[in-house]
């Protein structure tokens, strides 16, 4: 626990914590402001009886006006906007905020021609390529939804969100790169398809030169060749509360979320974080290392830095192997980077290929004034490693898919605090943490709880999912009436730094990737051979988490066991994909579990993660904790 007493707030970051919190209709009407709205609100908050809030919801605005033509016309249109640096295919390139603005608004009118209107839904399954942006601005720019989803999924979690969300389009990529690896997307969409109830009317592909697609005839258009000939649309004015996009994350049920975020509280939290929160300002070189497909590629690669004017890095790549772990480095010094943001997991990993960084030797890192980390928890060892090699300050906070923007920071722009090593530092303007029982009661600082958010949720935030607004009430304001339950657990100490000590639920982060090992437990449980499991997340040095299944056979199974773990991993690795980092079955010959029959999942993560743990005076028969450890290794 930090029970530092050195750690002293701003008084302008305090100053503006309180008057978030005690007024917060009056504190986001002045950050609202900032936003060129084509009408400005006057109704700031409205509370709704079921405990959730609308924000702004009488203003107009466009998103990808905001992003583009505004910074144009405050005379950034030849400023760098988006750098494109791809290792895995040798190609850079570059777009001025007036050549991002063209290729967007022409795309617009493509949509437009292919019948997508204000309120339609749009699918977009794409690499890290630029197109993948323009496709969201473009979304953005007529007033439809998009929902990005990662190219790493499998075809089986590909049809659920097309079926949930019913897109009228959908675009894609004929392959996507993985190191040297060239993964045909095509085949994946089509098998999707194939899997869905629902049909697009179309689907438009991106060919790349690595591989080329095969199209359907009267369903699949080739990208290129649709767009010639297509005249540039202007923005289109949509209300505050309309969806600007839907971003699927894991349920515990197994059934993707649709995360809904509506554009009027979306733009003034977007401002807010650039500014306030990482201390950037029009011009900064920014890099948010990520993928579009979710809500860091979202909020930090594309949104957030384009309406603060500051130029984003959109990166094709790995920490590693493209071509070396100095891939990083190369980056900030080529294109002069002020400040990044990436998971724990790829410094882990560059510090595991280069633990002197030696590949850091030579490279100018004058540019980059601090880094920031997040997606999961930043170990103390990483921590201190990335200070020591870079000689800059490494910045941990804490957000989520739901959140949409940062909930603890040191916000930078209003001078927030010194970090305290461990935790991931205090809460942001407009988010009180608080940290509550099993029966809501609030608890003491350094007593270890459930982490939550008194409401109102501040501007950005979701107030609903995606065509079922009821689990959304459910799922995040039932547990803890006037609280937003975030699902994780920990503390928070006396100087009110936030301390995440993992998930309270059955939601898992493998490498920054938060998925539901409910679904893997229920794939693995419609095996033949399979009488029970349990899937549990467990430390990983890289990868933070991983998951492991232990698995109990029926009676008078004849199957090698080997071919079962096989068949379980590629049953896993087929639904979900490679990046649920499934690649390890225990056999075992029951699980242990409460007189009630309730399995002691607590007990084996401490087991598998080598931890001390307490015998529960539930379980029914002590002696199987023992045969786990055995099993285990």
């Amino acid at each position: 626990m930090n029970d530092k007493k050195d750690v002293p707030a701003s008084a302008q970051y305090s100053d503006h914590h309180r008057r978030s919190i005690t007024d917060p209709e009056r504190y986001w009407a002045e950050q609202a402001r900032q936003v060129a709205w084509y009408r400005a609100p006057r109704q700031v908050l409205q509370a709704m009886p079921d405990g959730t809030h609308h924000w702004f919801a009488d203003g107009q605005l466009n998103t990808c006006y905001l992003a583009l033509d505004l910074q144009i016309e405050l005379g950034r249109g030849e400023q760098p906007a988006l750098i494109y640096d791809s290792p895995v295919t040798d190609c850079k390139a570059s777009y001025t905020f007036n050549d991002l603005r063209d290729q967007v608004a022409r795309l617009a009118g493509l949509l437009r021609r292919l019948g997508v209107q204000k309120g339609d839904g749009v699918i977009i399954y794409m690499p890290m390529i630029p197109q993948a942006a323009m496709a969201m601005l473009a979304c953005a720019r007529i007033g439809a939804m998009h929902s990005v989803v990662f190219g790493g999924f499998a075809p089986h979690e590909l049809a659920l969100r097309i079926d949930d969300l019913k897109p009228k389009l959908l675009l894609t990529a004929s392959c996507g790169m993985e190191f040297d690896r060239v993964i045909p997307y095509k085949p994946l969409v089509d098998k999707a398809l194939e899997l869905a109830s629902f049909t697009p009317d179309r689907v438009l592909v991106w060919q790349r030169r690595q591989s080329l697609a095969q199209l359907r005839e009267g369903r699949d258009m080739d990208w290129q060749t649709a767009l010639e000939g297509v005249e540039p649309v202007d923005p289109l004015p949509v209300s505050s509360l309309d969806p600007l996009y839907i971003l699927y994350t894991s349920g515990t049920t197994g059934k993707p979320k649709g995360i809904v975020r509506e554009n009027g509280g979306h733009a003034v939290a977007m401002l807010y974080t650039m500014k306030q929160v990482y201390g950037l300002s029009a011009g900064d070189v920014w890099w948010g290392i990520s993928d579009v497909g979710w809500v860091v590629g979202h909020t930090l690669i594309v949104y957030a830095p384009l309406m603060a004017g500051c130029t984003t890095v959109f990166y094709e790549g790995k920490p590693i192997r493209t071509p070396d772990a100095g891939a990083y480095w190369r980056i900030i010094e080529e294109y002069r980077v002020n400040a990044l943001f990436c998971a724990p997991t790829a410094m882990r990993a560059i510090r595991k290929q280069d633990p002197n960084a030696s590949l850091l030797e030579g490279r100018d890192l004058s540019s980059i004034r601090q880094l920031f980390l997040a997606g999961e928890k930043l170990d103390s060892s990483t921590h201190h490693w990335l200070e020591t090699v870079t000689g800059k300050p490494v910045l941990d906070h804490w957000w989520q898919t739901e959140t949409g923007w940062p909930v603890t920071a040191p916000c930078l722009g209003l001078e927030g605090h010194r970090p305290a090593p461990g935790s991931s530092n205090r809460a942001v303007p407009g988010y009180a943490v608080r940290v509550v029982d099993e029966e809501g009661r609030l608890l003491s600082p350094g007593e270890h709880g459930s982490i939550v958010i008194s409401l109102p949720l501040p501007p950005g935030c979701s107030q609903t999912l995606w065509g079922d607004h009821s689990r959304f009430v459910q799922a995040y304001l039932q547990a803890f009436p006037g609280y937003y339950n975030t699902g994780d657990g920990g503390y928070v100490d006396q100087q009110g730094f936030v301390y995440i000590m993992g998930r309270t639920d059955d939601v898992i982060n493998v490498s920054g990737h938060r998925l539901s090992t409910g679904e893997m437990e229920d794939l693995v449980g419609q095996h033949s051979a399979v009488a029970e499991s349990a899937v549990i997340g467990v430390h990983d040095e890289i990868k933070g988490q991983v998951p492991l299944a232990l698995v109990v056979l029926k009676d008078g199974v004849e199957e090698d066991a080997a071919q079962i773990q096989r068949e379980l991993i590629a049953r896993v690795r087929e639904r979900i994909g490679a990046l649920a980092c499934f690649n390890r079955v225990v056999m075992l010959k029951r699980l242990p579990k409460t007189r009630s029959g309730k399995t002691l999942r607590a007990v084996l993560r401490k087991i598998a993660d080598g931890e001390a743990y307490t015998v529960p005076a539930t379980i029914d028969d002590p002696a199987i904790l023992q045969e786990v450890a055995n099993a285990l290794g």
